[in-house]
């Protein structure tokens, strides 16, 4: 199973970047952020013509929007609702298990609130809003063990936990994304589970690694000054069967681009 994820910033807009990555890479799971638009309002005929017949779609006019397409069946399609605030974060399936799927494997889509620009809760209650989320996101995770067994949680989570993933350590402590207080709600996210972040699996931490780049930024490639927002965990059974994993950043260089690419990674799920 291949199985990508990418904050598309808007699904309508750039349904034609979608369409190249599809039939480049050929994700049999694509799970999409920011799609910006109402259920209704979703190209799924679009998707169906690329091969996804499997959609499960939690949308929101203008704003965020998760969606999961799948070329396998999917089943027990969840979207939780986080912190009162009727915002579309989160939408989770279960690929039935047939074919290349053996057995069942629930897949969490997120869409993690940025935070706003100040990393102070009593100024920016965006912050307090994105703690607020990442504090209820471990509290339900452990107590409904959800990653006990063949799960798998995607997403932009809008944290660079590590040093390397961002690419200037010293000068982003103190930018929403990289502060500590972040870094450490979302290592309690990850000890919920507990989780496995695959891609730092198979790249060495010491590496640099990125997965979004800024508008702000005009020789983005050149400045190269990114952020890994972007995230794949798998539950502990899931993580030795990763065989693979891809940032793809030439996507950040597409025409009229989302300023985060896609990650992917490949499963071997027929044992």
């Amino acid at each position: 199973m291949i199985l990508a994820t990418w904050n598309i910033n808007s699904v309508r807009l750039r349904m034609p970047l979608v369409e190249k990555f599809c039939l480049e890479y050929k994700p049999d799971v694509l799970c999409l952020q920011e799609t910006k638009c109402r259920d209704a309002e979703f190209p799924s005929a679009d998707f169906r013509r690329l091969g996804y017949e499997h959609l499960a779609i939690n949308g929101q006019k203008g704003y965020h929007g998760v969606c999961i397409a799948s070329r396998f069946p999917i089943a027990n399609v969840v979207a939780r609702a986080f912190c009162g605030m009727g915002d579309s974060r989160h939408v989770a399936v279960t690929l039935a298990g047939q074919g290349r799927v053996r057995q069942p494997v629930t897949i969490h889509n997120f869409y993690v609130p940025a935070g706003g620009d100040e990393p102070d809760v009593e100024i920016n209650p965006k912050f307090g809003h994105k703690l607020s989320f990442l504090d209820e996101m471990a509290g339900w995770m452990a107590d409904e063990n959800v990653a006990a067994t063949r799960s798998v949680m995607v997403g932009d989570l809008n944290i660079a936990p590590l040093e390397t993933d961002v690419w200037n350590h010293k000068a982003l402590l103190k930018i929403v994304s990289h502060t500590p207080v972040e870094v450490a709600r979302l290592g309690k996210v990850m000890a919920s589970g507990p989780w496995i972040d695959i891609v730092r699996q198979h790249v060495d931490p010491k590496e640099k690694l990125y997965s979004w780049w800024s508008y702000r930024s005009a020789e983005w490639s050149k400045a190269d000054k990114g952020r890994r927002l972007d995230h794949i965990w798998t539950s502990d059974d899931l993580a030795g069967k990763v065989s693979q994993i891809k940032i793809v950043r030439d996507a950040r260089g597409w025409e009229r681009p989302s300023d985060h690419v896609p990650v992917i990674a490949w499963f071997d799920l027929e044992s």
